[in-house]
Order: structure tokens, then sequence, then C-alpha cells
């Protein structure tokens, strides 16, 4: 797997001057991604902050081939695509010895919901490529609406907490998990934070025969209320409180976990550093938050089991 030494010295494919917010984790996840791939690429991209922030017409962060379709359509263009290079290789007008990758990006919205039957049909044909789910848990882009990825009792404009309700009011979807049950030769989570297992799994993502999958944490500075410097510091501690854990499968049936925290620590303290959360730091919503940390816990010894096996 590349060295932090050997991905610095490989061109930047997902450039600065774009206009992504300050400490945006799309961006983290962009660029990685790309370093991450040693092959020529091709992008496709779903509507959202990635995509609006990074193509401002006359101008493009993107250093490769790239293709923004409609919100719910970035696995079925990415597809489309793929496809078309195979028939191409296989007419003898473009060389069989070169390889391209194809990766398709999309946030939550896009993915766990809109894009969620595309992206599943992708997957089910077999398709040799790439979906990177960027969540940052809400439809950020359109004014931080719920999405099914975001966790419960989040604030959003559109599950907002007061008197009636207290944020989003169910547990997010397991998109990992339903990737997971395709059977697809690669599924994978991992989150902000972790240059390290996020390249290495892009890497095994593209070596791979088929479809692949991998779900990222993105903490989205505007939606979840905190400073822009502490970005990294909120994917860390995302997978060391094992609210996002990381983890991959292979095939569908090989589950391993890639990190284990030396010490698990409360989601109270994942939660104190971000305002859509911090009315569950008062004494009234205590129950709640005690819910929310027992599901947690619950998830992560389900996750253990089926690593054991």
């Amino acid at each position: 797997m590349a060295t932090l030494k050997e991905l610095s010295k490989r061109p930047e494919r997902f450039t600065g001057g774009h206009r992504l917010c300050p400490g945006c984790g799309a961006s983290i996840v962009a660029r990685q991604v790309l370093l991450a791939c040693k092959d020529p690429a091709v992008v496709t991209i779903s509507t959202g902050c990635l995509e609006v922030g990074s193509t401002i017409f006359p101008y493009s962060a993107w250093e490769v081939p790239f293709f923004h379709s409609a919100f719910e359509n970035s696995a079925a263009t990415c597809s489309g695509v793929e496809t078309a290079y195979r028939a191409l290789k296989k007419k003898g007008r473009l060389p069989v010895d070169k390889e391209i990758k194809f990766i398709a990006f999309g946030g939550d919205g896009g993915t766990y919901d809109i894009g969620i039957q595309s992206l599943s049909g992708a997957m089910e044909r077999g398709h040799k490529m790439l979906y990177v789910c960027y969540s940052n848990e809400a439809y950020m882009n359109t004014g931080i609406q719920r999405s099914s990825a975001t966790p419960r009792a989040a604030h959003t404009t559109t599950a907002p907490v007061g008197k009636v309700i207290p944020g989003k009011k169910e547990f997010p979807k397991d998109l990992t998990g339903i990737m997971a049950a395709h059977k697809i030769p690669y599924v994978a989570q991992t989150a902000v934070g972790f240059w390290r297992d996020l390249t290495t799994k892009v890497e095994k993502a593209l070596a791979v025969d088929g479809p692949s999958f991998i779900n990222v944490h993105t903490p989205c500075r505007l939606g979840w209320g905190y400073q822009p410097d502490m970005t990294v510091e909120i994917g860390k501690l995302a997978a060391d409180t094992c609210f996002w854990p990381l983890y991959e499968v292979e095939d569908g049936r090989a589950w391993k976990l890639t990190y284990k925290p030396k010490e698990k620590r409360p989601v109270k303290d994942l939660f104190n550093l971000q305002q859509r959360f911090k009315h569950l730091l008062k004494e009234e919503n205590k129950g709640l938050l005690d819910e929310i940390q027992a599901r947690i816990d619950q998830d992560w010894e389900d996750l253990l089991k089926k690593v054991e096996k």
C-alpha cells in the first residue's frame, strides 16, 4: 500500500481553489481518494456540496475526466461509462492494455436516499467501479435537511429541536450493511482523519474485479456546527466512540475491523463538539443520550460478533 511519501509525490487530481467551506470534510475525501488511485480515472458525481463547490462555471477543481448528472444518477452514469469503456476495448477502439478506473461520488442524500436505486442496480449488475459516499449526514447543499443518514436527535432544518421533537426521531440507515448484503467483492467504512485507512481501502477497492463501495464519515462544519480546524478531530472521535466503526467486508462474508480504539470513549465526547447535539447535554435529555449510547454499544457488539465469525 502507498506510503505517505509516495502519495505526496503523486499529482493532485483534486485541486485547491474550489469554493467548498473551510474545513470541509468532503474535499479531504475527494483529494485522498484520487491520490490513492495511481491509474487514469474517470469520475462521476451526483449533485451536492462536493459537486457544486468544485465546479462553478467556468472553473473545475477536478483534473480528471468528470461527469455530473442528476442527484440520483451518479452510480448509473458511472456504470454506463464503464460499460462503454469495456465495449470500446472489445471492438479494438481502445488499447486492451490501458487500465482506467471508474469512481463515483455521492453525498448521503444522493446515496442513502435519492440514489440508492441506481447504486443498488450498479452493484447488482457487477460493474467494475468504486462508489464513494461522503456521508455528512444531511442534505447540506440545500439547507441542512435531514436524510436517512442523519443520526437520531440531531438538529436539522426539517427535524428541528423544539418542544415537539428533540431533533430527528429515527436512527440512521445502515447503508454499509445494505451494500455488504449485495455480496459484492469489497465494501468498507472509514472516516476523515484516517488517511492511511482511507487510501488503503481505496487501493483495495480499485483492485477487485467488480463493484466496490466505501462509506466515509465526513464532518460538515456548517451543518454540524463546529470550528473549521476541528474536522479531523471529529472524524477520529467518531471512530474512538464507535459511533462510526472502521471495517471492511469482502464478498459479503469476511468482516474485518481495521481500527479498534484502545479506549472506547462515550458518545457524549463526540456530541459535545457539535452544535447540532448541544440539547442532548442538558439534564432533561439524559434519557435520550443514554438511549443513543445503548444503541451504539449494541451495534458495536454486533459488529464484533460478525468479525469473530
